[in-house]
């Protein structure tokens, strides 16, 4: 495969685009990957640009970049949870308390922690269907396919990750 060429207009384009793409969204995304429960959320979100830059002739439309990458860091942290469910099932002694990265912590202020770690109690599904829905504030069609679920799923998933949040929050205060 031949490296792309500095002159070539396609690759100035895409350049251009994927550096407008990281100024606006890096802090949301990383902020996302933190919220999703990921324990390394800058490699996560380093990772998926990397991905859309390989897949940026691929992409339909340049418009939805964004939720491709946002498709992505889901996808990124659920692999990632995943994988550490899988090592940790095999370690021979029990796993340390997890530390939160500085750039993770200071996101994060005092006043949320215990909304997060409320967060981080629900299953995996409804803390990501949550987060899409209330945080970014995406609709149900797109946390759909942001999740690769069904609209109702995503329903199932929301009114159950609410309940369940409200039930933490209330026996917490």
């Amino acid at each position: 495969m031949l490296p792309p060429s500095a002159n070539d207009p396609a690759d100035i384009e895409r350049e251009a685009a994927l550096a407008r793409l990281f100024e606006l969204h890096y802090a949301s995304m990383l902020r996302l990957a933190v919220l999703l429960g990921a324990d390394d959320p800058e490699n996560v979100v380093a990772e998926a640009y990397y991905q859309i830059y390989r897949k940026w002739r691929r992409l339909r439309d340049a418009q939805a970049a964004e939720a491709y990458l946002r498709s992505t860091v889901c996808n990124l942290v659920r692999m990632r949870i995943r994988h550490l469910q899988v090592v940790r099932k095999h370690e021979e002694s029990p796993p340390g308390e997890i530390v939160a990265s500085a750039e993770s912590t200071a996101l994060l202020r005092d006043d949320q922690r215990v909304l997060i770690d409320a967060l981080q109690q629900l299953p995996a599904r409804q803390r990501e269907a949550l987060v899409l829905r209330h945080w970014l504030g995406l609709k149900e069609s797109e946390i759909a396919a942001a999740m690769g679920i069904s609209c109702g799923s995503v329903k199932t998933h929301t009114a159950r990750g609410i309940a369940a949040l409200t039930r933490t929050m209330e026996a917490r205060r």
